[in-house]
């Protein structure tokens, strides 16, 4: 038995001769999707490989740093990217950290001078990102944006470094050194390099199912 009424047929005669189509909506969802979760991974594993290969770079060049009296947190963006990338490439709360995560993960499985606590370090990296992120209520995605987020991980980091690994050791000053090194490599290395690489990766087409992809100037 049918169950529409003379107004819903009139309404629908109007949309039909008419051609009006109802607005689908198009609010993005923060509901992850399999997609998300795959290649918000493989960003996570591939950073993991860097993040290792980094750690093998990092202890001649610390060395030399170690007497610039804090300047070696320089380095410290190269451990930071993974969030702020992930995050700006898959657009839902959680990403950053999540990617940050897999990261550290993979980077301590393949094996690393730091053992546990590159997990823990990997965890208030990529929530140093999130806060940015969440800030803006995941809708901006304007280089400015991006580099706060590199910058606010390298705050992270230096506030880690300098209060529970060997910097904690360091004179106030160096300590301040150290900090805004970190903060400064992480713009640069977190902030900058991954809003390019967003960029270069919007633009080859390999994120058209994502809105960091589909945008029409490609920004991110």
């Amino acid at each position: 038995m049918s169950t529409s009424t003379p107004e819903n047929r009139s309404t629908a005669a109007r949309d039909s001769s008419t051609g009006f189509t109802p607005k689908a909506r198009t609010t993005p969802t923060r509901r992850w999707r399999v997609v998300d979760i795959v290649i918000a991974s493989v960003i996570g594993v591939a950073a993991g490989v860097v993040f290792w290969a980094w750690g093998l770079a990092y202890t001649p060049i610390d060395s030399v740093l170690s007497f610039s009296g804090g300047f070696e947190g320089i380095l410290n963006g190269g451990w930071l990217f993974a969030g702020v990338l992930g995050g700006i490439v898959i657009r839902k709360p959680g990403a950053a950290v999540y990617t940050e995560v897999v990261a550290a993960v993979v980077s301590m499985l393949i094996g690393t001078q730091w053992g546990f606590s590159v997990l823990i370090w990997g965890i208030v990296q990529g929530l140093g990102a999130e806060i940015v992120l969440a800030v803006f209520l995941y809708k901006s995605w304007r280089i400015g944006t991006v580099l706060l987020a590199g910058a606010v991980a390298g705050l992270a980091v230096g506030l880690m470094d300098t209060s529970f690994a060997s910097a904690a050791a360091y004179a106030a000053g160096s300590k301040t050194i150290y900090v805004v090194t970190s903060v400064v490599s992480g713009t640069v290395l977190a902030g900058l390099l991954s809003w390019l690489a967003a960029r270069g990766l919007a633009r080859t087409g390999a994120l058209s199912r994502f809105a960091s992809g589909r945008s029409a100037d490609a920004r991110v």
